[in-house]
């Protein structure tokens, strides 16, 4: 007689990231709080998960997964898988952009004659400046990234701001979850003023070049609140 097959593993179980998360908690008896507290970040940041009114995250975005599976005892993919497959799922939203405000700001760190083409090319209805901003958007996410490795930079940062490392944390993994539709001037005035000098874009090949004010910049940057 053949075996009965094994139970399905968490991940191979229908249902959404939210249902995943509050299953497991259910299944290991944890509360949201401990698994909050065991990923460093706010315990509203997991009761809107599991409420299913905050998407997760792009695993490239973030370090909250491997934590998360270590807590939740899950399969090394298991977390991820279901993250991907839940942004995948979610229906495409047309880029419009950054707002107007935003917009003038980042294309005031642009090369002059580049941004004033890019001005030109939007006012006749182009949609291709939504997507360099994007892509922009993009470079400085990967940098500030490497911020959450550093955690002792980022207390001492956050101490230097008044603030507590938790909040401090919580501000990098929020800026690294917008998109161009999403970013504001305060997102621009913390993250990206600090470490981009200027960008231009080759408006024939598309290829897009940023360069990175030199590395201390942005602490400085946040200690004196200029740029």
């Amino acid at each position: 007689m053949r075996a009965p097959p094994p139970p399905p593993s968490p991940s191979e179980q229908s249902g959404t990231f939210a249902e995943l998360l509050q299953r497991r908690l259910l299944e290991i008896g944890r509360s949201p709080a401990e698994l909050a507290e065991a990923i460093a970040v706010p315990g509203h940041y997991i009761d809107d998960l599991i409420a299913g009114c905050r998407r997760p995250p792009l695993p490239g975005r973030t370090d909250i997964y491997s934590k998360m599976t270590s807590f939740l005892r899950l399969g090394r993919n298991d977390v991820v898988a279901c993250a991907r497959a839940e942004r995948a799922g979610a229906a495409p939203t047309g880029a419009s952009g950054p707002r107007a405000h935003v917009r003038e700001l980042l294309l005031s760190l642009c090369e002059p004659e580049t941004a004033r083409e890019l001005q030109r090319r939007h006012a006749r209805g182009s949609a291709e400046l939504a997507g360099f901003l994007q892509r922009l958007l993009d470079v400085t996410q990967g940098a500030v990234r490497r911020v959450l490795d550093d955690q002792i930079g980022l207390k001492l940062a956050a101490v230097e701001q008044g603030s507590t490392y938790l909040a401090a944390r919580f501000k990098v993994l929020e800026f690294l979850d917008v998109t161009a539709d999403t970013l504001t001037a305060e997102h621009l005035t913390e993250f990206l003023r600090p470490r981009i000098a200027r960008w231009d874009v080759d408006l024939e090949t598309g290829v897009l070049r940023v360069v990175f004010r030199p590395q201390g910049f942005a602490e400085r940057s946040a200690k004196t609140g200029t740029d």
